[in-house]
Parts: structure tokens; C-alpha cells; sequence
């Protein structure tokens, strides 16, 4: 739409528009400047119509689309698409919006509702209606708040008056544990009066209660008519039903409170409460333990419409799915929708752990395209590169590992510091996959000038040193390399005194624990340049040095860049605190 010179209106509503798809553009994660572009584009040409010019009613459609791209769970918005369409081109176009409504949000029972009252409306064929009714009940059946829909269904019955059908439908309705259970068997128990008993059970229940019926007459004494006979069937049958109805309702009650602690059932870009969180995994705590696949399928389908940018749920959605027998299928369809649709790649953990699920499944070359595509976006990515690179070596050996390291390093669009964390990887393929020490030493001493910023690379450097292998002979020398990184980690870097007093106290540690004769002489130097006075401490030095001009300081950002720690996304997982309140941040 931006290649439009004109949106289909007056000039003022063209720039008006060219501003908003400015905006758009500039941020898409911003809701409401996607909101203020549909609104604008629904008022041109003081309301769209079927008269409206082509030109207008293609800016209002390519906005609706890329908007409901962008945000898939908004159901009400994919309603208003709809009755736009009908409204501008008719039942087929608002129909196919329809279709891919449901498509992107198939557990909505209210979309589905919408749609199968919109069918009933504009087809008069009964068999394609039934046929949009039996679909939306294989996806929203099951939904604690399905009354609406099921609702609907018995209405269009009830105006075709096929009493056979809507018997057939509270037959199903009364199993189900939902918010308006009661009100349907009380409707199916006054129709079972009216319906032949052939409807109301299999033949062969119905054989085994008029056996049972005739055998208690027998015992009794008793000649029964055939109205009588009937009338006790029905008795039984009666009774059946209501065991079931205790069933549903026993079932219903159970998850009556974790369904009255849902304040928020739709999506939003905004935060859920932390309350909101916990309720949700308590309840499929609850659904996994009842153990009834088809329910806890629909509960999670529930819960990532509501919680659908929260990355936490969508891993344990995979890892639920991933438990159960020849699911993989739903698996790659879990990780797809988490990665393609609703988790910013700014938290790029489920795609790497999609990348790891298809290099299990053999699909190598789409494991290293997902780290292409996070790369692309994301080119300092440290935790991407590191995986990228591990996958090659375990599929391909330790050259293509390391090349995929040197393409990051030589790349003008990554940072010096996460160049620095790619050397450091490289040291350690060398040391711990190669076997070479010499090799992985001279991969840190090569450049440190370079990443001499980077906390990083010092630690793993320190970190390098102090797991070598030693003893008494070698202990001398194997403090010189030590020491030796520690200088130049104290004089070449401009980190913050908090970050060389954390590494000041590893040295420290080391020359107590392990250090000869002469090691306490360095320990109190350190600990005179670390923790003294300014007068006589490491960081006077350094600040007399950048007041002098010979060293500029790091700026800010940068500063928060070299400092930075690396993780994987796995390191970070932890117990939700089920204690928190007020809103619970996405990240």
C-alpha cells in the first residue's frame, strides 16, 4: 500500500493515510497506530460502500489484511472485515474472510457463532449450513463458554423444525461440562418424553432395559401391557441420563473456579496480571491430570489466544504436545505459529528450540535457516551464533563450525562485542573440540586489543587459564598466564571498577588456593588496586587517564554492551513465583 500515490480519497485523507502507514511501517508492533490507520481507511469517501472507488476500497483491504497478518486473534476485527465485504462485494467475499478468520483463530466461539449465524442468513441449502456447524463444533464444542454457539446451532434446527436433529445435538450438549449445562438437559430431558425410545439408546441398551424391565415383572408376578412396559424403559432410561447429568455436573463444578478466575479470555497486546498466569497454569495442571487429550488440546488452544505473546506458554504447549505418542505434526505446528505469529524475535528462544526440534527430525537445512532468519533480524545475537555454530559442528564437524564464526566476525553489521563473544567460541571449539590449547590461547591473544571492552571475552579468556590442567613443576609458569590476563584484562580495558573488582576477586581466589611463595605479595597489590582508597586504586588511574584524554570513556551504550552477560534461553527458565502481583512483563 505504500507504493500508492493515491488511497482512494480526498488529498487531505491521502496524506492523512500516508502519515499513519508511516507510522505503521515504523513500528509494527504498535496497536494503536494500527487502529488509527483502519479507522481512517473505513472513513474514506465518507464511509465505503459498494460505490466506493477501487482505489478505496483496495487501501481499506490491503490495511485490514496486513493489520489481521500482524494480529490473527483479533475476532472482533475479523468481523468487522467481514460485514465490510458484505457490504462492499457481498456473501462470497465476506465469506472467505470468514474462512480465514476462523482459520487464524479456529477456538473462537464467537467468530464461529458469527459465521454460522452469517451462513444461516445467506444459504438456503440446510445440508452446507449443518456441515459450517459440525466444523465449528469440532473446534469449540469443548469451550466452557460454548453455550453461545451451541445455542445457535438449536436455533437454526428449531427453524427448520428438525426436532430428530436438535434431539441429536442435546444428546451431545449434555456430556459436556460448561458454563449453561443444566439449561440443556432440562430441554433434552422434556424432549426425550416426546421421542421413540429407538432415538434415546442403542438397540442394545435398549434390549438389555426392556430385559431387565420384563425380568422384574416375572420376579414380581406382574403382567405388564406394553405402555407399561415402555413407561418403566423410560424410567430407566430417564435415570441413565440423569447420572450423566450429575457427571456433567460434577465435572463442571471442578473447573468452575479456575473458569471464574479468567478475567481476560481474548488476546490483547497488553499484559496479563500475574494472578491471570498462575490461574492459567493451574488449570491445565488441572486438564493434564484429568488426563482427557481432546480437552487439554482445547484448554491450551484457549490459553494461547489469551496468553499468545507469552513465549513461557507456548514452550510448555510443545512440551505437553511433544509427551504424547506420534504427535510430532502438532509439535512443528505449535513451534511454527509461536515463531512465525505471536513471540517478537527479540526473544529468540522458542525459535532455536524449533531449529533443534527439526535437526531431531532430520530437517538440518531448515534448523540452520531458523538461525538465518533470527541473524537477519537480529545480528548480534549471540546465542543464535553460538547454536548455529554447534549445529554445524555436530552436523558437518569443527571447520564449519568455525566458519560460520568467521562470517559473524568479518560481517560489518555485527558488533565489536558480539565479535568478541565469537572469538572467545571459537577459543573454546579449538580447546574443547580440537584438543588444541596452544591453538585456542593464541585465538584470544591474536586480537585483545580489539575486544578489550568486552567483560566477555576477558572471563572466558581468565576462565580458559584457570581450568589448564597443572602441577607443582608447571604451577609457576601457569601463573604467569594467569597473571598475565589479568593485567592486561586491568590496563587495556575500560570496563567499570564493579566488573575488574568481580574478576579481582576470581584472582584473588586463585593466587590463595593455588599461588606459590610469592603469591600473596600479588594478592595485596590487587586487593590495594581493587578495593583501596582512590588514591591509590585501580580506578583513579583509569579516570586520571580519560581526564588526561589518553583513554575516551565508554559511552553509556556502549558501556551496557560490553558489560552485558551471555545466555542461553534454557539457562533461563525458572519456577514461576506464583505470589507475584500486578502485571506480568512478556520478557
Amino acid at each position: 500500500m505504500g507504493d500508492f500515490n493515491n488511497y482512494g480519497g480526498t488529498d487531505e485523507e491521502n496524506s492523512e493515510i500516508a502519515r499513519l502507514t508511516a507510522d505503521v511501517e515504523a513500528d509494527t508492533d504498535n496497536f494503536e497506530n494500527w487502529e488509527k490507520l483502519i479507522r481512517a481507511c473505513e472513513s474514506l469517501d465518507g464511509g465505503l460502500n459498494r460505490n466506493s472507488s477501487p482505489q478505496a476500497l483496495a487501501t481499506l483491504r490491503n490495511s485490514y489484511d496486513r493489520f489481521l497478518l500482524k494480529f490473527p486473534l483479533l475476532f472482533g476485527y475479523w468481523k468487522k472485515y467481514a460485514d465490510l465485504e458484505f457490504n462492499i462485494a457481498g456473501p462470497e467475499s465476506a465469506e472467505i474472510v470468514y474462512e480465514r478468520g476462523c482459520a487464524s483463530i479456529t477456538n473462537s466461539v464467537d467468530l464461529w457463532t458469527e459465521y454460522c449465524s452469517f451462513k444461516m442468513e445467506t444459504t438456503h441449502i440446510p445440508h452446507l449450513v449443518r456441515e459450517l456447524f459440525e466444523r465449528a463444533a469440532t473446534h469449540i464444542g469443548l469451550d466452557f463458554l460454548s453455550h453461545p454457539f451451541w445455542d445457535k446451532y438449536l436455533e437454526y434446527e428449531t427453524r427448520q423444525e428438525a426436532h430428530d436433529k436438535i434431539f441429536d445435538i442435546l444428546k451431545r450438549v449434555i456430556h459436556i461440562p460448561m458454563h449453561q449445562y443444566a439449561r440443556y438437559y432440562e430441554r433434552f430431558r422434556q424432549l426425550a418424553h416426546t421421542r421413540p425410545l429407538e432415538e434415546l439408546v442403542s438397540a442394545e441398551e435398549l434390549a438389555r432395559y426392556r430385559a431387565e424391565v420384563e425380568g422384574e415383572a416375572v420376579h414380581l408376578g406382574l403382567q405388564k401391557t406394553e405402555l407399561e412396559v415402555e413407561r418403566d424403559i423410560r424410567g430407566k432410561i430417564d435415570q441413565f441420563f440423569y447420572l450423566t447429568f450429575q457427571n456433567t455436573q460434577t465435572e463442571t463444578t471442578k473447573r468452575w473456579t479456575y473458569e471464574a478466575e479468567i478475567k481476560r479470555p481474548y488476546f490483547h497486546v497488553t499484559e496479563l496480571d500475574h494472578s491471570q498466569l498462575a490461574n492459567w497454569r493451574k488449570y491445565l495442571d488441572f486438564e493434564e491430570a484429568e488426563g482427557d487429550y481432546n480437552r487439554i488440546v482445547v484448554l491450551y488452544e484457549r490459553c494461547m489466544v489469551t496468553c499468545a505473546l507469552y513465549d513461557e506458554m507456548w514452550f510448555r504447549y510443545a512440551r505437553w504436545m511433544a509427551g504424547q505418542e506420534g504427535k510430532g505434526e502438532e509439535v512443528r505446528n505449535i513451534y511454527l505459529r509461536a515463531a512465525t505469529l505471536f513471540v517478537p524475535i527479540s526473544r529468540p528462544g522458542i525459535r532455536l528450540q524449533f531449529a533443534y526440534f527439526e535437526e531431531v527430525n532430520d530437517r538440518v537445512d531448515r534448523a540452520r535457516a531458523i538461525h538465518e532468519s533470527v541473524l537477519d533480524i537480529l545480528p548480534d545475537s549471540v546465542e543464535t551464533i553460538v547454536s548455529w555454530a554447534n549445529l554445524e559442528r555436530r552436523q558437518a564437524g569443527l571447520d564449519a563450525a568455525i566458519e560460520v564464526l568467521r562470517a559473524q566476525i568479518a560481517s560489518p553489521t555485527v558488533s565489536i562485542y558480539t565479535k568478541a563473544a565469537c572469538v572467545t567460541e571459537w577459543a573454546t571449539l579449538l580447546w574443547k573440540v580440537k584438543g588444541s590449547v596452544d591453538e585456542a590461547r593464541a585465538a584470544f591473544s591474536k586480537d585483545a586489543d580489539a575486544y578489550a571492552d568486552s567483560r566477555h571475552f576477558w572471563q572466558q579468556w581468565f576462565d580458559f587459564e584457570l581450568q589448564q590442567p597443572t602441577n607443582s613443576e608447571m604451577e609457576t609458569k601457569h601463573l604467569e598466564l594467569v597473571k598475565r590476563v589479568f593485567t592486561q584484562m586491568c590496563t587495556k580495558s575500560r570496563l567499570s571498577l564493579g566488573i575488574k573488582q568481580e574478576l579481582g576477586r576470581i584472582y584473588m581466589n586463585y593466587l590463595q588456593n593455588r599461588g606459590g611463595k610469592e603469591a600473596m605479595k600479588d594478592f595485596l597489590d590487587v586487593d590495594r588496586q581493587m578495593f583501596g582508597p582512590r588514591s591509590v586504586s585501580l580506578d583513579a588511574k583509569a579516570k586520571d587517564g580519560k581526564e588526561n584524554g589518553v583513554v575516551p570513556e565508554l559511552d553509556p551504550t556502549s558501556r551496557l554492551k560490553a558489560e552485558g552477560r551471555f545466555y542461553n534461553y534454557y539457562e533461563l527458565h525458572a519456577d514461576p513465583d506464583e505470589n507475584a502481583q500486578g502485571l506480568a512483563d512478556f520478557n
